[in-house]
């Protein structure tokens, strides 16, 4: 059988990959010279900067697609454990190593309120009881009929799925600044911490089942890696040409035309690309959509947009954890300004990655590599990034030399920024989200859009705007939901 897989994301190489291993003949397209999407490599003046997802938790999932054509990981990637998952700095400088030590964990916690010590070991239990029903039973499950999720919703219910991952993490925990920090998660997968449903407490679980990795080499080595794999199992990949539109014959797929108008034939087409460009732009908004999903769509909420800082120091910075959060003063105001005013706020959180704290390849010798990601209002904003992303830059140095960098400007000798201006019209994401839908309980599984479309025979979809959601756990997931539909 013949299938063509659009974007090369970690979802669309699982897809190419699992496709391959059931013997379809597979053909992965990738509108950018090179592969990866989210995961991009950006090469600047000896400096590796990953574009993208730098947390790796269930590595087996990444293995699980070289065993399947019987290879050893180990012969492509080498994925290491980082000992301090994340560093957690707050509005006061004090900071929070936070690590899947229990004993050092729960020391910390004491320090800043030693009643939550309590109220943490309960929320850890209550989060694995939700990672053994949404991850372990869930996450490869497809949801695309509507009694599936009515079977779901009597569980989903008793794990408070209702509530927030703010809310159920405060149900158990007093302190402020504990809360933020055992509420971050959804902000890994785009969504917001006081409206995300409580589902998403897993990923809290998942990291204490797993761990945080690290790729060596950066995260664009794993996709260096599949690169590899796939050439060698036969698929054919072609990179440089954009899909510009799907062709289809009544409600069912025919095929693919290519920018450089060439077609493709095919009965399956995989769309690693976010769904709604797939319905407005490759099919034309094309008016067989039924009035209910026409409806789903045009109601659905998209995730905050992303400012991305990379730049590269002369000095070494050696005080910066490879991973570190730094909180604002006005957590839920600044929230609310992203998510729900989308207007911009001079008192942000931000993500700071350093690889070259575990992996001297990333800055050439004797210097530093970083990239900072700041969330910020999608593209409903419109706000003008030509004219904001040089202040958002200037604002987010200054903040970092205050809080984290002493003399950093002076210290910067290579950088450049991303916008959502880029992931709509380079990664062809709507109103240029960082991470397509919000995780919201009203568009979780059966909810969002689903892995097997709703309209057209043969169309399929995997990556963050499809089930189970974004994540690179999420995505390789979704190419294992296609594994069960195809």
């Amino acid at each position: 059988m013949n299938s063509v897989v659009i974007g090369s994301g970690f979802g669309g190489i699982a897809a190419a990959l699992r496709l391959k291993a059931k013997g379809h003949d597979v053909t992965l397209i990738e509108k950018h010279p090179d592969l990866g999407g989210r995961a991009r490599v950006f090469k600047k003046n000896g400096f590796i900067y990953d574009g993208g997802p730098t947390v790796i938790t269930a590595p087996y999932l990444i293995y699980e697609l070289f065993e399947i054509f019987k290879k050893d990981p180990k012969d492509y990637i080498k994925i290491s454990p980082l000992k301090i998952w994340y560093q957690f700095v707050f509005e006061d400088k004090t900071r929070f190593n936070y690590s899947g030590n229990e004993i050092e964990m729960k020391r910390q916690i004491e320090e800043i309120n030693k009643d939550d010590v309590k109220g943490y070991e309960k929320l850890v239990n209550f989060t694995k009881k939700i990672f053994d029903k949404g991850f372990t039973e869930l996450a490869d499950v497809p949801f695309d009929k509507p009694f599936v999720m009515m079977q779901q919703l009597p569980a989903l219910l008793k794990l408070k799925s209702y509530k927030s991952v703010y809310s159920l993490v405060s149900s158990y925990i007093k302190n402020e600044k504990l809360r933020r920090m055992l509420s971050m998660h959804p902000l890994l997968v785009g969504g917001n911490p006081f409206t995300t449903t409580s589902i998403y407490g897993l990923i809290l679980y998942l990291e204490k089942k797993w761990g945080i990795h690290y790729s060596m080499g950066g995260t664009g080595n794993i996709v260096k890696g599949f690169e590899k794999l796939m050439n060698e199992v036969g698929i054919k990949i072609i990179k440089g040409k954009e899909v510009t539109k799907i062709i289809t014959n009544n409600r069912k797929i025919s095929g693919i035309q290519l920018n450089d108008q060439s077609i493709i034939n095919s009965q399956n087409v995989i769309c690693n690309a976010d769904p709604p460009a797939v319905y407005e732009k490759m099919l034309n908004g094309n008016s067989k959509n039924s009035f209910f999903f026409k409806w789903k769509k045009n109601r659905m909420q998209y995730s905050m947009g992303l400012f991305v800082y990379y730049f590269g120091t002369k000095k070494k910075y050696n005080d910066i954890e490879h991973h570190t959060i730094k909180f604002g003063n006005k957590y839920k105001e600044h929230l609310d300004d992203i998510f729900n005013n989308k207007r911009l706020n001079n008192d942000i959180s931000y993500y700071l990655h350093r690889p070259s704290a575990t992996d001297k390849s990333m800055a050439p010798n004797g210097n530093d590599c970083f990239y900072v990601l700041v969330p910020v209002p999608n593209n409903q904003s419109k706000i003008d990034w030509k004219i904001e992303g040089k202040k958002m830059k200037n604002l987010v140095i200054d903040k970092m030399e205050n809080d984290l960098m002493p003399n950093l400007r002076e210290n910067i000798i290579e950088d450049f920024y991303l916008t959502p201006d880029y992931f709509e019209t380079e990664l062809n994401t709507k109103y240029g989200s960082g991470f397509s839908i919000q995780p919201k309980f009203s568009q979780s599984a059966y909810f969002r859009f689903h892995n097997k479309s709703e309209i057209y025979e043969g169309l399929y979809f995997v990556g963050a705007g499809t089930h189970p959601g974004a994540g690179v756990p999420g995505v390789l997931s979704s190419a294992k939901v296609l594994d069960k539909i195809i």
